[in-house]
């Protein structure tokens, strides 16, 4: 039997299997498509509105997902593709936006960047994250380094975690258990537990929310080999939010967070083959941080800053230990002359610092300005610039500019057209410039140009189909050549196609699809399937009971003159929740990579073969 007939018989099995869930009352109801969209312009915009393709995950849609990891939600949107999301748990993680590697993509926690400054593309790691203490993430494509800054060259990734619940004490308890296995090793032992407890609440003018959370994986060896050896992944996080309303006009937030993971990673023998090897992995990242709110007659003054301090160490036959911490200040001023002209002034102030041989730092602050316009008759326009002042680079000017036009249709539909052309600016890591393999303190900055176009239909709530095409330039990019790191010579150009469907053809039945194409005009991309796409049915039996049906597929992807190339696969997904005792507990379980594939995801690694989880999460 070949494969599409397989898939054809295991959706037709999934949608029986789901066919027998008790139908009662479900929590979640099918979400309007007619959402509000915040990140590609900080003002909470109607899509229509909106000049960009935003994706939104919302609060719905997490809790449509418990049990996965963030990594493999973002993994199932359009454009995007985090290799090793599909292995051990302690598999390091690339995130590829639109052909952009880690270093093009930018991480917002609750609106303030995140990095690790000592990460060779100063990145931000996902597996710090827990999915149950996440609200909201939106996420952004293209440059959008006007607003952002350095790094959102091809994406930024928006994450809102929870707020305080408005009762005086909420308590939230999650717990999961499931198989983690391979395609060749289907024991179905019991091998990983996510466990999680939020207590929330206000008080008068008081907010308060505190969450735990721990993960323990085992039965699942880093590399691929021969032997029995399992490597053990294990994390846990704790995080505090404080708040104080002074009054309607004033307030102000406090937080902190701690996560420790430990892995058992596997390494390379004498002649460099990758091998079972007891070696470790710890990773402790601490953040602290506040966020403030003064409201003034249209317009308000918004302040972040955080602090953050990373530690990474490697124990194995070549030990190493990185250590950094950055500092990070965002303050703007957010006025609105009337409803059709909105505008941002702001500050974004950050200083990265590093330990390799000798203490490293650099040091950002750039001014910026956004303005928003929203007509009656349909123009809508979004644009900005901003001056990168950076100690190592001096100053560098960069800008957007993002037009569209909304036809409105007499049944709350509308025809979108929209484009963008925007310009950022990457700044070499301290890893590159001063770190322990191959830094070159003569690197240059990478400069991007991304043209967009594309087009937004909305027939009604139950229907909207998003497609565009985008190309984006690359100068002085950075690359690993010879063994150290390198200016290219020429410009790269990746370019590609996106198209985006969300409908509910008929009651209780919600369907997303996406396809992504993706490539570099001068060269094949690392990593980066060519082709990518997404499928998911969902279905509401009851108001207490969803069930989900998703598949992916993932085209050839290039790995390197020794690894020419990893075959294509396909997944297919099943999860089902079901609520009682008022919603107040929720039982869910999953059966991920139903046809069991074989696949390889990163050379020389394991993944996961078809797998299986339940749990619960009680709310009071």
């Amino acid at each position: 039997m070949n494969k599409k007939t397989n898939v054809l018989g295991v959706l037709c099995f999934g949608m029986s299997l789901i066919g027998f869930a008790q139908q009662q009352v479900d929590s979640t109801k099918v979400e309007q498509l007619d959402e509000v969209v915040i990140t590609d312009s900080r003002f909470a915009l109607k899509r229509e509105n909106s000049g960009k393709s935003v994706i939104k995950i919302s609060k719905v849609d997490i809790e449509r997902n418990q049990g996965r990891t963030v990594s493999e939600l973002i993994n199932a949107q359009s454009g995007i593709e985090i290799n090793g999301s599909r292995s051990n748990a302690g598999q390091n993680l690339g995130v590829y936006a639109r052909g952009g590697r880690n270093r093009q993509v930018l991480v917002l926690i609750d609106g303030i960047q995140v990095s690790d400054p000592s990460q060779i593309n100063i990145e931000y790691d996902f597996r710090l994250l827990n999915l149950n203490q996440i609200e909201s993430i939106e996420i952004i494509k293209g440059a959008a380094s006007t607003l952002y800054g350095s790094g959102a060259a091809s994406a930024v990734i928006s994450i809102t975690t929870k707020k305080a619940d408005a009762k005086k004490i909420s308590a939230v308890f999650s717990s999961s258990f499931g198989t983690n296995q391979t395609e060749s090793d289907q024991n179905y032992n019991i091998a990983d537990f996510n466990n999680s407890v939020a207590l929330s609440g206000t008080l008068n003018k008081f907010t308060y929310r505190t969450a735990f959370s721990n993960q323990f994986s085992d039965g699942l060896s880093a590399a691929i080999s021969d032997t029995n050896e399992k490597d053990v992944y294990s994390k846990y996080g704790i995080d505090i939010n404080l708040g104080y309303k002074f009054n309607k006009d004033f307030s102000l937030n406090v937080y902190g967070n701690f996560t420790d993971t430990n892995s058992e990673i596997d390494g390379f023998d004498s002649n460099f083959s990758l091998v079972d090897t007891p070696d470790e992995f710890n990773n402790e990242q601490y953040r602290f941080g506040l966020s403030s709110k003064f409201k003034y007659r249209n317009g308000s003054i918004n302040l972040n800053a955080a602090y953050s301090e990373y530690e990474r160490v490697f124990i194995s036959n070549f030990p190493s230990i990185f250590k950094s911490e950055n500092y990070v200040l965002d303050i703007y001023n957010k006025y609105v002359f009337n409803k059709m002209f909105y505008t941002i002034i702001g500050l974004n102030a950050i200083e990265n610092k590093a330990i390799f041989a000798n203490d490293v730092r650099f040091n950002i602050i750039d001014p910026y300005a956004n303005f928003v316009y929203v007509s009656d008759f349909g123009l809508n326009i979004n644009a900005g610039a901003r001056l990168n002042n950076h100690n190592e680079y001096g100053s560098h000017f960069t800008y957007n500019l993002n037009p569209s036009f909304t036809f409105k249709s007499n049944n709350d539909g509308y025809t979108k057209l929209f484009g963008s052309f925007s310009t950022s600016f990457i700044t070499p890591s301290l890893s590159q410039l001063f770190g322990n393999f191959g830094a070159n303190p003569d690197l240059g900055p990478e400069e991007n140009r991304t043209i967009e176009v594309g087009t937004e239909f909305k027939l009604n709530d139950n229907f909207r189909v998003t497609g565009l095409f985008f190309n984006r330039e690359e100068k002085n990019t950075v690359l690993w050549l010879n063994g150290g790191y390198l200016n290219a010579t020429e410009d790269l150009h990746a370019r590609g196609v996106e198209v985006e469907v969300n409908t509910t053809p008929i009651e209780k039945l919600s369907i997303t699809a996406n396809y992504a194409f993706t490539e570099y005009k001068e060269s094949l991309a690392r990593r980066i399937p060519k082709h990518k796409a997404n499928l998911q049915l969902g279905y509401d039996f009851s108001k207490t009971t969803f069930a989900s049906l998703s598949y992916q597929y993932t085209h050839d992807r290039f790995e390197n003159s020794f690894v020419p190339l990893l075959e294509s696969f396909s997944l297919v997904n099943l999860y089902v929740s079901h609520t009682v005792l008022k919603n107040k507990i929720k039982f869910f379980g999953g059966l991920d990579n139903i046809l069991n594939e074989d696949y390889e995801d990163v050379p020389g690694y394991v993944t996961k073969g078809r797998n299986v989880r339940i749990g619960f999460q009680l709310t009071l």
